[in-house]
């Protein structure tokens, strides 16, 4: 039976380019979600803030997917630790939409807002975090951003309160389960997908020495771009490709891209930051490369590995998170344990001088990433969806 489904994100419109402010891979995530469950003939509404006078309250991205903008707090961009402030607001207008069978946030703030909106009218909640707030006492808390107060409190109530949570990775699941104590059977993991049309390997490999390596990430020092910097700089002149950075300052980092301006060239190597990339241009830009690199301080899952897998490149990544998952290591790239940046050197040198490693790398990445598709992510999340509904719409018992 087809579903009416609300997919919440308060803080980051999953209609804006990734690597722009907050938007990341959650983003990439919920939109092409929404377009596989649109194509399986349900309907989906997407519910994200209000940032520009110019944002249609209502228009159609797709057949059966519709984006709605609503405002609460400054129509402008801001902050993130700031739309604890807007919860309240957000979940007012929210609170005004139409008939809808299930809810599934995205982020704590969009469950914080739409929680007790699903329980007025006795309809499933589910939750998705893509990121939770660091413990002291784990890894997770190193290159963290300060968070908003509530955040903790929160994302334990929804953890417990929620009917379902989804994990994108084990990694996730487990931090859901042992930090924020959700019952365990109410945690499933369903990874994220890939458009392995969009990001496919070139015709004919690059031959062009030293070329280029790739680093896909928002500028702010969770992502450990300082790392790839000063790896990079030990390698031998001759020997060391360029850096291209593809991505622009989360909003409140944006003197972050000065610093690391001031750190290459300090270091006295060639960065190219080319800023947000469309999706199309990012396709381009990984399939054209030597290797990814993500040096991220901790990634509930990683999807920009994932799309580097499918575009035939290695991987190098340090063994964080979900990361391990997007990553098979010694299979389709390098796992590193450490931050120091020479055991990040030693395995870019490696990579770079073994052209045939990097080709095994490469064709295992991809046959891996065509598992990844964005149908299996849609399909398994419609499955928990049908787990907290009977005939009635109601949860089930």
């Amino acid at each position: 039976m087809p579903l009416h489904v609300a997919l919440i994100s308060l803080h980051t419109s999953p209609d804006d380019d990734p690597g722009t402010g907050d938007v990341g891979g959650m983003n990439v995530a919920v939109r092409a979600t929404a377009l596989e469950l649109g194509e399986l003939g349900h309907t989906v509404d997407i519910v994200t803030r209000r940032t520009s006078p110019q944002q249609a309250s209502v228009h159609s991205i797709a057949p059966n997917v519709t984006m709605h903008h609503l405002t609460a707090g400054p129509v402008e961009r801001r902050i993130k630790g700031e739309h604890e402030g807007f919860i309240a607001e957000f979940g007012t207008a929210l609170d005004a939409f139409g008939h809808v069978d299930i809810v599934h946030s995205h982020h704590w703030f969009s469950g914080m807002a739409a929680l007790d909106v699903a329980r007025r009218r006795g309809i499933p909640h589910v939750q998705s975090f893509h990121s939770i707030a660091a413990d002291v006492s784990t890894p997770l808390s190193e290159g963290e951003r300060p968070e908003s107060p509530g955040r903790m409190r929160g994302e334990k109530l929804l953890a417990r309160e929620s009917d379902a949570v989804i994990a994108v990775s084990d990694a996730e699941r487990a931090t859901i389960v042992n930090r924020l104590g959700a019952p365990a059977s109410r945690v499933v993991v369903v990874h994220p997908g890939v458009d392995s049309t969009l990001f496919s390997p070139l015709a004919s490999p690059s031959t062009e020495h030293p070329g280029y390596v790739v680093v896909a990430a928002r500028l702010e020092p969770l992502k450990g771009l300082d790392l790839a910097i000063t790896a990079l700089a030990a390698l031998p002149e001759g020997d060391r490709p360029d850096l291209v950075v593809a991505g622009g300052p989360t909003t409140g980092h944006e003197s972050y891209p000065a610093e690391l301006h001031a750190l290459a060239a300090d270091a006295g190597i060639t960065v190219r930051f080319l800023g947000p990339q469309s999706r199309t241009d990012l396709a381009d830009l990984l399939r054209g490369a030597r290797m990814l690199l993500v040096p991220s301080h901790s990634e509930t899952f990683g999807l920009v590995a994932l799309e580097a897998a499918a575009s035939g490149i290695p991987v190098i990544a340090m063994r964080s998170g979900g990361l391990a998952e997007a990553v098979d290591h010694g299979r389709t790239g390098i796992l590193i344990d450490s931050r120091a940046p020479a055991a990040w050197t030693d395995a870019i040198r490696h990579v770079l001088a073994d052209r045939t490693l990097a080709s095994t790398l490469g064709t295992a990445g991809r046959e891996r990433a065509l598992d990844f598709t964005w149908r299996r992510t849609a399909s398994a999340t419609l499955d928990v969806y049908a787990g907290l509904l009977d005939g009635r719409g109601r949860v089930a018992s």
